[in-house]
């Protein structure tokens, strides 16, 4: 419970109707959460106003409202009018919960690819040092204790967010790593935070069109938010919009790379596939000088690695610590291995685009295998010009592709693969298409040859494949497992 001006310190409000001298007990965007005492917030979203579900929210008790057009109710209510309701409610879940982010080091990460895994393995090494801790990304929210909770968005809405952080600060935890997506930069979710350290690993042509951004200065943009409200910056120096994401700011700034000269950086890369799977050792140098093995293969987990490791020094962490969790650390979906024999090799990876997937297909490309076997699908209701680049890139790239259905949602699946059909037919790739997915995984397993290395893409961490508005279990590790 609180008072209503305490919940609005920091937002720029009219009272349009109704008493500032009230208090309140629960907050939501949902009408149908809605209380006796709630504050309501009508979001405006792409697909849904809240403003039309108002009525609904005050006859179910709603004591506040908080709008951003004008409107016109009845009953006991005070209404707020705001400019944008989702910058306010960033401010206001902050006030609610007591500006939980204040009690903890918060260490933001951005950037097109590599979110996911950069937090995971920074995560893995406060843990490793006895650290209390917590993660919230795209695999969830995790906590050093051992809580563990499914995520629905990379940064949650910070009504969501708030909590989590709230319930992190009350188990002690004194650090919190998050992937800070560029919707939730956009959406304001993260105002009312500010980061000890923002990380950027990288900014490629992604997330543009309906429901997600406008141009890719408005992408850029929006990733550039993160480091306005950070301390220090840790930033990919080979990237070639570093500059433009530290133009202009104050905070000190401190690279990793390979190829540039910068702070932390990778040289005598060697890429090693054996027995054990795909490994990477290097050497870096600058101000952490060691030698790396890192178990998860690639350039880009070289760079996810420094960029953990920048990170990690700053925060006190010890190169043993750091070189131990790089020794041992693997990350959900994110080119993981699923070890079935010794004849060959599979990955899990949630490459979803043509630039992930090219990306991807070039990292493994460099353990030399005998045949590179792709398999993946299109989401449905996407932009079908993403399924001809995905198609054209595994055709281009791939020695073998099988074409197998993903998340098709409202779509047809066969619609959406003859889609992606149409750019595997601007190569000489060789294909084979199989709906089902899981005949598809079990077709690519009992063709593999010696030396082959077959790449599952798509879904990564997913374990559900989503069809007409449900979701049905669907685990690749152990679809993989079992088609032995």
């Amino acid at each position: 419970m609180a008072y209503l001006k305490d919940l609005l310190k920091q937002v720029t409000y009219i009272c349009t109707r109704g008493t500032m001298d009230c208090k309140v007990t629960h907050i939501c965007h949902d009408s149908r959460q809605v209380v006796r005492g709630s504050m309501f917030i009508c979001l405006a979203g792409s697909r849904e106003d809240g403003h039309d579900y108002l009525a609904q929210a005050i006859r179910k008790g709603a004591a506040v409202c908080v709008v951003s057009k004008h409107v016109w109710v009845e009953g006991d209510v005070t209404v707020i009018r705001v400019r944008n309701t989702s910058e306010a409610m960033a401010w206001i879940a902050r006030n609610y919960y007591g500006a939980p982010a204040e009690a903890m080091q918060m260490i933001g990460i951005t950037g097109t690819k590599g979110k996911t895994t950069t937090a995971c393995m920074l995560y893995q090494m406060l843990k490793e040092a006895g650290v209390k801790c917590g993660l919230i990304g795209t695999l969830g929210v995790r906590r050093s204790d051992g809580l563990k909770k499914p995520g629905s968005n990379t940064t949650p809405d910070a009504l969501v967010l708030q909590k989590e952080l709230r319930e992190m600060a009350d188990a002690g935890c004194s650090c919190c790593v998050m992937e800070v997506s560029s919707q939730g930069l956009k959406h304001y979710r993260v105002d009312g935070i500010t980061f000890a350290i923002g990380i950027y690993t990288n900014l490629s042509m992604d997330h543009i069109g309906p429901g997600e951004h406008r141009s890719f200065r408005e992408y850029a943009c929006c990733k550039k938010r993160l480091f306005e409200r950070s301390r220090v910056i840790c930033i990919n120096a080979d990237d070639k919009y570093h500059g433009f994401m530290t133009a202009n700011l104050d905070a000190p700034v401190y690279t990793y790379g390979i190829e540039q000269p910068c702070d932390v950086k990778a040289e005598h890369i060697i890429y090693e596939r054996s027995s054990r799977g795909l490994n990477v050792t290097y050497q870096t140098t600058g101000w952490i000088k060691d030698e790396i093995v890192l178990k998860m293969p690639g350039t880009a987990n070289v760079y996810n690695s420094l960029a953990a490791m920048e990170a990690a020094h700053l925060l006190g962490i010890s190169p043993e610590t750091i070189r131990k969790t790089l020794r041992n650390v693997s990350v959900k979906g994110r080119i993981e291995e699923v070890r079935i024999s010794d004849k060959f090799d599979v990955v899990i990876d949630y490459a979803h685009n043509a630039a992930s997937l090219e990306s991807l297909i070039k990292t493994l490309r460099q353990y030399q295998p005998k045949r590179l076997v792709l398999l993946f699908g299109c989401g449905g209701n996407r932009s079908p010009l993403r399924r001809f680049q995905m198609g054209e890139t595994a055709g281009r790239l791939s020695d073998v592709t099988i074409l197998t259905s993903d998340n098709p949602r409202y779509e047809k699946p066969e619609a959406i693969l003859s889609d992606i059909e149409q750019g595997m037919k601007r190569t000489k790739g060789k294909y084979k298409i199989i709906p089902d997915r899981r005949e598809a995984i079990s077709y690519a397993v009992s063709q593999a040859q010696e030396g082959d290395l077959i790449v599952v893409a798509g879904k990564g961490h997913e374990e559900y494949q989503e069809i007409e508005g449900h979701f049905y279990p669907m685990n690749e590790r152990e679809m993989i497992e079992n088609s032995i």
